[in-house]
């Protein structure tokens, strides 16, 4: 009736961004991430207690935070046979939390794995998937490593919505992702709002959605042959389109700062220089640079350089786990 989980955060390479479904969080179109190592969210979930208690990053959640918790722990009491009771839920995050670098993607994917364990479920990475999503889209991308493909599916009840491994954590040993921390607070307006928004109002968005799943199939074949200016080159053009769709949201959405820019804008001339290092972008003001191994000091410094008050090198990151020492 009690277990524990970590999960790692991911970045999207081809974004998700809009949803066909707002309850049961159904993407408009499939995208691809990358799973980010060390980064992480490990999350106890205990059955059979006397009230339902929810603590997120040392403090009591409540409102929709706390419900969106609770929403996904009663999918599982519905699956389970055994009576499980209310439920309490530690979790904490060693990386900024919801400043554009998946915090709640990881959270939702620790959340799914150890609720599923706690309550004597399957380990099975397809039905943790497909919990994980009804907590936050892209968590369904988490509970494998690697490289993980969210597929947008097509059946109205959510079945065929889940991520599937596509290459593990071992395909590219030699990548790595150079996390630059601009700053350090909350966005404004969180995700799920912003995609809304941008849905029901960005012009651009219909075309985004045809671009991006096509997109997700270049990128397979650009992974699979390990081709780093190629996929650097599509994660660049993927994060322009997808924040241009919230540009011409109304009324307009950045999620970009002066820092972001700035830092962006200086690739091309790191590129020129010799430096293979390229961008992507979530909904947030820090930008995840792709790099190699040899040259991800070179990547650490330009960062330092723009102004990110903190950088954290990344490798691929493995499955959510099980782990032994509870958080309470």
């Amino acid at each position: 009736m009690k277990a524990t989980a970590l999960a790692h955060p991911n970045i999207a390479l081809v974004k998700y961004w809009g949803k066909r479904d707002d309850a049961l969080i159904l993407p408009h179109q499939s995208s691809l991430s990358l799973t980010l190592s060390p980064l992480s969210v490990t999350t106890t979930v205990e059955f059979g207690v006397a009230s339902d208690q929810v603590e997120l990053n040392g403090h009591t959640a409540k409102g929709s935070e706390r419900d969106r918790v609770l929403r996904l722990l009663d999918v599982i009491r519905t699956q389970s046979k055994a009576e499980l009771g209310p439920s309490k839920v530690v979790s904490r995050g060693d990386f900024p939390m919801a400043a554009g670098l998946a915090s709640s993607a990881a959270g939702f994917a620790a959340l799914a794995v150890a609720g599923r364990a706690a309550a004597g479920l399957s380990s099975e990475p397809r039905e943790a998937s497909i919990l994980a999503r009804l907590g936050s889209g892209s968590a369904c991308r988490s509970v494998q490593g690697g490289f993980c493909e969210w597929q947008r599916g097509e059946r109205p009840d959510g079945e065929d919505s889940f991520a599937v491994q596509r290459f593990d954590a071992a395909h590219w040993p030699d990548l790595r992702m150079v996390v630059a921390i601009l700053d350090r607070g909350e966005k404004e307006v969180k995700s799920r709002d912003g995609m809304k928004l941008t849905v029901d109002t960005s012009p651009y968005y219909p075309a985004w959605v045809k671009d991006a799943e096509a997109e997700v199939v270049q990128s397979r074949a650009l992974i699979a042959q390990r081709d780093l200016q190629g996929l650097g080159e599509l994660c660049e053009r993927n994060a322009w389109r997808m924040h241009a769709t919230s540009f011409a949201a109304n009324p307009p959405l950045s999620y970009m700062n002066a820092g972001t820019l700035g830092l962006i804008q200086h690739l091309k001339e790191q590129r020129k220089k010799g430096i293979p290092v390229w961008f992507t972008l979530d909904a947030g003001p820090n930008p995840v640079l792709l790099t190699d191994a040899a040259h991800e000091v070179a990547a650490e410094a330009l960062a330092r350089a723009c102004g990110a008050v903190d950088v954290i090198r990344c490798t691929p990151g493995g499955d959510a786990v099980l782990k032994q020492e509870h958080l309470f």
